[in-house]
């Protein structure tokens, strides 16, 4: 097995905080006081919060205390969509559609790394959720995926591939296990 050392200056390529440095500084202290500590369990502040951090919400948008959100600057959610305490590691933007459900510990991941470059170098891509999608309680949806109109991604499965509209998805990887109907 050959070994190989890894090179002390990671490469972070082009990505870009988009932020001032202390507007990073205000949201990092902001976030530890009002989301992850929980001690504002109303909607309307969290998302008041968000918004005055850049986060572009629409109208009757439910967010849940313990929510973790990097960068609200890179986040996008449409009318009436509801995000329990989940993980949205936003390195690139993410965007949730309207009607939407984020379950409880969902993670939406947007930055990886090429593993196989000593240089470890950074990979983000952006999440899309279209319209009416549910991430399913613990579910993982990885860098680049979109989720199209109201896909679902059920309990604990990992989304590392583009899933169709209206169509249920389950496991690890998730494989599309039957169409969704709405009544």
């Amino acid at each position: 097995m050959q070994e190989t050392h890894l090179h002390k200056n990671f490469n972070t390529g082009d990505f870009k905080i988009g932020a001032s440095v202390i507007k990073q500084i205000l949201w990092y202290f902001i976030n530890i006081l009002f989301f992850k500590s929980r001690l504002i369990p109303f909607s309307v502040i969290l998302v008041f919060i968000l918004r005055l951090f850049g986060a572009k919400i629409g109208k009757e948008v439910r967010i849940k205390p313990g929510i973790y959100v990097k960068y609200p600057w890179k986040l996008t959610i449409g009318d009436y969509s509801w995000l329990a305490d989940c993980y949205i590691e936003n390195l690139d933007w993410v965007h949730i559609g309207k009607n939407c459900c984020i379950s409880q510990k969902a993670m939406l991941i947007t930055g990886n790394h090429n593993y196989t470059k000593t240089s470890f170098d950074l990979i983000t891509k952006e999440i899309i959720l279209e319209n009416g999608v549910w991430a399913g309680a613990n579910t993982t949806i990885a860098p680049g995926v979109t989720a199209h109109s109201h896909a679902v991604l059920s309990l604990g499965s990992v989304a590392t591939k583009n899933l169709e509209a209206y169509s249920i998805y389950q496991g690890n990887p998730a494989q599309l296990v039957k169409q969704r109907t709405i009544i």
